[in-house]
């Protein structure tokens, strides 16, 4: 199989707006939540925010791939890059503000209002992102809950294994503030009331935020005759789904468990040259007491584990980008990112509670989505 190495990272969260400040005030133990109130018809809530109010789809897709290929030291057209950007929510702003206004002018509605409709549809935000690097190659689109990031950046990187092409533009951006998602959230009694404290003891839920991350993957062969800067190689990925439920996940973790075992033997890996876990960590009851029982089975005592939603709050599908970035500059730097949030753990590992430096060769980043969607990839330096 053709290396794949990363060599451009665009990164943009409640923790900052770069990737480099988003590192660095993790690394100082900051969080970027707070408490909004977005909607007026909507109580506050602690958010992710990147700015005062939610960010726009497009623009932040914008601003990330931008990011991203000055990283890479790329200029735009790259006619032989392919996109593979992926959206749990995708451009459903746009769907309710349209259904807020059929609702509010049901009887004199302008059917001017559908004339952009097509921009909206789920797939057109990869295309989007496509025209803005003038590639003309092939664009995918992923959508796998929460799990969206890692699954996007995997099948770019399969594109590359088989020889498909020899660049890609890949990761996941999420604009998910929306009054339905709130409420659907709340209602689903998954919301935290003042903060995200993955694997904490009096954990209380999600925190929702907006935010994305794109990576420019390219063979080692291409990276070399350019001489790239490399961030890191992938080594292997393993994707399952439950089959289960529509938000628990399965009591035994089998496929979560199925997922990591497929990612540790394709990346030529044991659970012992594991160095550091980016833990899903959502702070949710059932995500972090599967995510614990599943670190407890396979990996030796000892082996660091964070999540950093407790920083950036949960950006749903591109959640597990953000944590493939952070896992880099994990690597780059040599440091152990801190579960921020975190008081008392629940459970026996050995979770990060405060930046340390550490020999870190080998990582692993998991995502756990909303349907029994399981991610796992595998990073080194």
């Amino acid at each position: 199989m053709v290396k794949v190495c990363i060599t451009g990272i665009g990164l943009i969260s409640a923790l900052g707006g770069s990737l480099k400040d988003s590192w660095r005030n993790l690394i100082a133990g900051k969080s970027g939540i707070q408490l909004h109130q977005p909607f007026p018809e909507l109580t506050p809530f602690p958010l992710g925010l990147i700015a005062q109010q939610p960010l726009e789809l497009t623009m932040l897709t914008q601003m990330v791939v931008t990011s991203a290929l000055q990283d890479s030291g790329l200029v735009p057209p790259l006619a032989d890059c392919a996109v593979v950007i992926g959206s749990s929510r995708s451009y459903q702003t746009s769907w309710e503000m349209l259904a807020r206004q059929m609702y509010n002018n049901a009887k004199n509605f302008p059917m001017s209002s559908f004339e952009n409709w097509l921009d909206t549809l789920p797939h057109m935000n990869a295309i989007t992102a496509a025209r803005q690097i003038g590639a003309s190659g092939m664009v995918l689109a992923p959508m796998a809950a929460c799990a969206t990031g890692i699954w996007s950046i995997a099948q770019a990187a399969l594109l590359i294994q088989t020889g498909q092409c020899q660049q890609a533009l890949a990761g996941a951006v999420e604009a998910p503030i929306t009054p339905l998602t709130l409420a659907g959230f709340q209602q689903m009694g998954a919301l935290a009331k003042t903060g995200a404290y993955p694997f904490d003891l009096h954990r209380e839920g999600l925190v929702l935020g907006e935010g994305a991350a794109v990576f420019v993957l390219e063979s080692a062969e291409l990276a070399k005759q350019r001489q790239a800067k490399v961030y890191g190689e992938i080594l292997g990925f393993g994707l399952t789904n439950d089959a289960y439920h529509t938000n628990s996940p399965e009591p035994e973790a089998k496929s979560a468990i199925a997922a990591i075992k497929q990612c540790l033997e394709r990346s030529c890996l044991s659970p012992a040259d594991i160095d550091y876990i980016h833990a899903h960590g959502t702070a949710t009851h059932l995500n972090d007491q599967m995510e614990s029982m599943v670190i407890q089975r396979l990996f030796p005592q000892g082996v660091a584990v964070s999540s950093t939603k407790g920083s950036t709050g949960h950006t749903l599908g591109a959640s597990g980008a953000l944590g493939m970035a952070f896992s880099l500059m994990t690597l780059k730097h040599q440091i152990l990112p801190p579960c921020v949030g975190l008081q008392q753990p629940e459970f026996d590992l050995d979770l990060v509670t405060a930046a340390r430096l550490s020999k870190i060769r080998q990582v692993l980043c998991f995502s756990f989505g909303f349907g029994g969607q399981n991610a796992a990839i595998a990073l080194a330096r």
